[in-house]
């Protein structure tokens, strides 16, 4: 069944989301132990403890929105196809 093109767009849009949580993950790691590092080196000279908790809050915040982007796209699916059955 051919796709029209509004639902052409939201299935690029549900790609789109979902081929980049690959990235939240590496990116949130990287900026809380950035944060961390910086923090310890720089600011207080407490290396490596605030290092190890930034890092640690960053990876729990990329799969926060890991979880979130999976769950919204889950949704937006779910009603595509209720919205799929309704039309016929």
């Amino acid at each position: 069944m051919p796709l029209d093109k509004k639902n052409k767009v939201s299935a690029y849009r549900a790609l789109l989301d979902l081929s980049s949580m690959g990235t939240f993950l590496v990116v949130s790691t990287f900026v809380g132990g950035g944060i961390g590092y910086f923090l310890d080196n720089k600011v207080f000279g407490t290396f490596p403890w605030l290092s190890i908790i930034f890092l640690l809050l960053g990876i729990a915040g990329g799969f926060i929105k890991i979880f979130d982007t999976a769950k919204r796209s889950g949704k937006s699916e779910d009603e595509s196809n209720e919205n799929d059955e309704n039309q016929k």
